[in-house]
């Protein structure tokens, strides 16, 4: 077994040659659209588990990588309006080049005889359009995919032992078949592949980092599960 670690919204960085396109957006690009909030400081956490790892410090905003390249928001309001050789620049230049490293290690191990978990880390914003999200943990998976209900399981009643005040709950606030790069994975390799998005409250964040014990809790509870 492989273990894939990822984490697609790592920062909020805009590239020099595109800064002209998002003058006067401080404010959005430090919010949770900008980046998911802590989520890298989980990766780096969790990364010395994985056989391979890949994260992007590019905003979102930019290009958003966990979206189909025909999704309606693979541009934001702020790439949206760019030229033709520029979106394309974009897709070519951070899109492609990420999504192509995470698949081709997937491939490879695949054809080895291997199965490879994928482990995608984000973070949620606690309150969105005024409505608060009750939840600390959210294990985003397809709920048709057996493997991939049964490492959630596992992985809750992990999480759970090692904290029992964690809220730990499936497919929130997101649902874990939409659409998304572990949901373009599972249709590329049908079979041998487990992909589940790790979706953390924001609420915990302090300084773009989550708590030592939080951490801790995750690391304890995928090291457990991925030893048996």
């Amino acid at each position: 077994m492989k273990f894939v670690l990822t984490c697609e919204h790592g920062g909020n960085d805009i590239p020099k040659q595109y800064q002209f396109l998002f003058e006067n957006s401080e404010e959005i690009l430090d919010s949770h659209r900008g980046y998911d909030l802590g989520a890298l400081d989980v990766f780096k956490y969790l990364k010395p588990q994985a056989d391979f790892s890949n994260f992007s410090e590019t905003s979102r905003l930019v290009i958003e990588l966990n979206r189909s390249l025909h999704h309606k928001n693979l541009f934001s309001e702020f790439t949206k309006t760019a030229s033709k050789p520029i979106k394309q620049q974009l897709i070519e230049s951070y899109y492609t080049i990420y999504r192509q490293a995470v698949e081709n290690y997937i491939t490879q191990a695949l054809n080895k005889g291997e199965t490879v978990i994928h482990l995608s880390v984000h973070s949620f914003t606690p309150i969105l359009n005024t409505v608060e999200r009750h939840c600390d943990v959210g294990l985003l998976y397809d709920s048709s995919i057996q493997a991939e209900k049964i490492f959630c399981h596992k992985f809750k009643t992990e999480l759970t032992r090692q904290n029992k005040a964690l809220h730990i709950r499936y497919n929130y606030p997101y649902l874990g078949k939409a659409d998304g790069f572990t949901s373009y994975l599972r249709k590329k390799f049908p079979e041998n592949y487990v992909g589940i998005e790790l979706e953390i409250n924001q609420k915990f964040a302090k300084n773009n980092a989550m708590p030592v014990p939080l951490k801790q809790t995750l690391y304890n509870s995928l090291k457990n599960i991925l030893l048996k």
